[in-house]
């Protein structure tokens, strides 16, 4: 959690010599700060989710020697995104000579360091990031609500009695609130652990449907037609983004440098997950082709036993990753706004979990209404995660480069440039499919 002596008001900048004579990471402070191992189980829950199940679905919207690069790039520039927006907030922490600035202030304060023209957007920079940040993995457990209640249903459907989802939605309110009234990463880490654990042998076990007399691969389409990539593109982009929830584990880390050294922490795990994720999307693509559908644990047998013990390891992860989604809402609305207007400091521990309950029942509240919330929500969260991942990145290494420069001819800029472009272009192709996507299920609703 961060405390107050990450959010001490932020100093005057300094000179350049008394700049370099400081070292964010070695003034930081945080209460049950994790190691590098339970950084490393929480990077990768954070980052394999519910989206990597949808990869086959994805390589039949772009051919598998499509699906193989562009994954590539988009997790690859995904990471160098992730690099280039650490950096920067390190960068700013050594100007301001505070052992942490969050994301929502680093933007605030590079927009006021940074061309002339971007200035004016400095006010409103913290809300507007702490928003989409709140709101995005707000989002995020609104879905998980549904995927979990899902799956149970599919398997009491199956060996019970049929119920609708929404009481199995009920029945999930009291364990989420329990898991959520985990207020640190510190022991939410045994739990992300575990769910690593079930994750590799769910898979293990999907991949052995999938390898089950696999079809020739001439079967298969090597390109598809370019029209079918935004579809790719939204998936891909939904699937790999965490930005709120790994920036989250380095501030809580005990060893931050540890976190982006060349080999560090999210070096390896980014190049675990794109490594699952490229594996998963290519063979299950290879096996079922064109019929993969929006979930892979829907097309592998539904009657088997195996199949079920897939859904119950999926929704026991899931459950798990709603508490890592929903603690970057909690600790920016709670950290940013609700405590600072509550007096009595003895009576916050009884207030946040008042809080976090509230988060719960609103999240159930919203998948009861609308049990395909994720329709709308790949709309807002496809605008959110571009502008999250790429483009606000990019901006601000901008502008904290702005007076030290770009390097020959530019090219820091240039990079820049492009990853803004990069992130507009996703931004509006994952918007435009989500609202498609959203009028054919209303329209096929209607007919």
């Amino acid at each position: 959690m961060q405390n107050d002596s990450k959010n001490d008001s932020v100093a005057m900048p300094t000179s350049k010599a008394n700049i370099d004579d400081y070292d964010p990471h070695m003034h930081r402070k945080v209460k049950n700060p994790t190691n590098n191992w339970q950084t490393f189980a929480h990077f990768l829950k954070a980052s394999i989710g519910t989206g990597v199940l949808a990869m086959p679905s994805a390589f039949a919207h772009a051919g598998y020697v499509n699906g193989f690069v562009l994954t590539a790039i988009i997790g690859l520039l995904a990471l160098y995104c992730l690099h280039i927006l650490i950096n920067s907030m390190y960068v700013l922490c050594k100007r301001q000579r505070v052992p942490y600035i969050s994301f929502s202030e680093s933007m605030r304060l590079g927009l006021q360091e940074g061309p002339p023209m971007l200035r004016c957007l400095a006010p409103i920079a913290s809300p507007f990031v702490d928003g989409f940040l709140a709101f995005y993995h707000f989002g995020i457990c609104c879905v998980y609500v549904v995927f979990i209640a899902e799956s149970i249903k599919q398997l009491v459907d199956e060996y019970l009695v049929v119920l609708d989802v929404r009481l199995h939605m009920c029945f999930l309110i009291i364990p989420l609130m329990l898991i959520f009234s985990i207020r640190n990463l510190k022991v939410l880490a045994p739990f992300s652990s575990a769910a690593n654990l079930l994750l590799f042998v769910g898979f293990g076990i999907i991949l052995y449907y999938v390898f089950e007399n696999l079809p020739p691969l001439s079967e298969r389409e090597a390109f598809v037609s370019y029209t079918k990539l935004p579809t790719f593109f939204g998936t891909v982009l939904f699937a790999l983004e965490a930005v709120g929830v790994i920036l989250a584990i380095e501030e809580n880390m005990a060893t931050p440098r540890s976190y982006v050294q060349p080999c560090g922490i999210m070096n390896w795990g980014m190049a675990i997950v794109l490594s699952l994720y490229i594996f998963l999307g290519f063979f299950g693509y290879w096996k079922y082709g064109d019929d993969a559908l929006g979930s892979i644990t829907l097309n592998i047998p539904q009657t088997e036993v195996l199949a079920q013990v897939v859904k119950i390891f999926f929704a026991i992860t899931t459950y798990i990753s709603y508490a890592l989604q929903g603690y970057v809402t909690a600790h920016i609305v709670w950290n940013q706004f609700l405590s600072k207007r509550i007096a009595n400091v003895k009576k916050h521990t009884l207030y946040e979990l008042c809080f976090r309950a509230f988060i719960v029942l609103l999240t159930f509240g919203c998948a009861v209404a609308i049990p395909d919330l994720s329709l709308f929500l790949s709309l807002v969260g496809s605008f959110c995660l571009s502008v999250l991942g790429l483009i606000f990145p990019a901006l601000l290494q901008i502008c904290v480069q702005y007076e030290t420069g770009y390097g020959p001819c530019g090219i820091r800029l240039v990079a820049n440039l492009l990853l803004l472009l990069f992130g507009i272009f996703g931004g509006v192709v994952g918007t435009y499919v989500s609202i498609v996507d959203i009028i054919n299920s209303m329209s096929g609703k209607v007919a």
